[in-house]
């Protein structure tokens, strides 16, 4: 048995072997990819060429009895790698003509993320920190764009404080709450004003298929080239009005945060040994409790900005409170059919969704599972 065991062993370690030669030769062949599609301007991610491929992968697998979800997870996978590996080959300059940008707040993270592509793609890049301030004049003098990446509280306090800027030079900002500060720029700023929203944190290896949002502020005939230049890193537009960003920012980020600290509050005030969740927890509870980790590693100054950057999000707060409470009385009488019936009320609210992501989350639910 040793012996046989041993003989299909060493098989399997050279099938290993090719899948590396094979994986390699990819990665060469997305690496000469990368520099056509820099030379020509064309994006990183292409939606349509991926449905395609991944399908007529899905189908070829099916043929050869291999799972085609086994395939595509392996082709997603390496397609990750390849979004990474194809940010080193550099972009294409779509404004060649655009004077420096002064990146406000350039060594913080975003600050840095947005500072490496726009380098990457040619453009000249000046850093302004607070410490510099008394160099801003002469920074923003001739600045063909001004990029605002600062924690959400001092916003629109630096905003105020910028001095007079060039007629046609780009104001934009990173903030995840965009009405106030489209508006302070707006004030400020007589020239071309737009609001970008990065939906993503700046430790993604690639900016492929993240989603920006943007709220347009005036002239954007003016900085249609950046939303141009964004695609071509890969990324996902999403146009939307400042003030109908923010109202789905409370539920996307002030409400689900504040739940996450809420949570993670209780489990120490519980005093739970998280060693013991993690040996008994499932894949699902443990990639819960993973997002809830993941909260707490990060700046408590930039949640407690995003959750009380309004009323707005207060009040929504505390009706979740109060909604809450209403579903405690269920457990208070123990009315097990209410219960039931409410269940179903929420799984008829979210319609073919609510079947869509059952089957989203078992992908999920697997890797986590494999990451154990």
């Amino acid at each position: 048995m040793v012996a046989e065991l041993s003989a299909l062993r060493d098989q399997i370690d050279e099938v290993d072997k090719a899948l590396l030669a094979l994986l390699a030769k990819r990665l060469t062949l997305v690496a000469e990819v990368g520099e056509v599609k820099s030379r020509h301007g064309l994006p990183v991610y292409v939606p349509e060429r991926e449905a395609v491929m991944l399908a007529s992968r899905r189908q070829e697998a099916e043929q050869l009895g291999v799972p085609p979800d086994l395939i595509e997870d392996v082709l997603r996978r390496i397609m990750r790698e390849s979004y990474t590996s194809e940010n080193d080959k550099g972009f294409k300059t779509l404004c060649p003509e655009l004077r420096p940008v002064v990146i406000i707040g350039g060594n913080g993270q975003m600050g840095r993320l947005f500072g490496r592509l726009l380098q990457l793609s040619g453009y000249q890049v000046n850093v302004l920190e607070p410490e510099d301030w008394g160099q801003a004049d002469a920074l923003l003098a001739n600045a063909g764009m001004v990029i605002i990446s600062v924690p959400i509280h001092v916003t629109q306090q630096v905003i105020h404080q910028l001095p007079p800027l060039p007629a046609d030079c780009i104001l934009l900002d990173l903030a995840s709450v965009k009405r106030e500060p489209l508006q302070a720029m707006l004030a400020v700023h007589s020239g071309p004003v737009v609001g970008l929203h990065p939906m993503f944190g700046p430790d993604v290896g690639s900016v492929a298929k993240q989603v920006v949002v943007y709220c347009d502020g005036r002239q954007p005939e003016a900085y249609q080239w950046f939303l141009q230049q964004l695609q071509v890193w890969g990324v996902r537009l999403h146009r939307i009005d400042a003030a109908e960003h923010d109202q789905n920012m409370a539920f996307i980020q002030a409400l689900r945060h504040f739940t996450t600290f809420a949570y993670g509050l209780h489990l120490t005030q519980e005093k739970v040994q998280l060693e013991q969740l993690l040996a008994l927890s499932s894949p699902i509870y443990r990639l819960e409790l993973a997002m809830v980790g993941r909260l707490f590693a990060q700046d408590a100054q930039l949640y407690a900005d995003i959750i009380m950057s309004s009323d707005d999000n207060i009040q929504l707060i505390k009706r979740y409170y109060r909604c809450l409470g209403e579903a405690i009385k269920l457990l208070d009488c123990s009315n097990k059919k209410e219960f039931i019936q409410r269940f179903q009320q929420v799984g008829q609210w979210f319609g073919d969704y609510a079947q869509r992501f059952l089957l989203e989350s078992r992908t999920l639910l697997r890797q986590a599972n494999d990451n154990r």
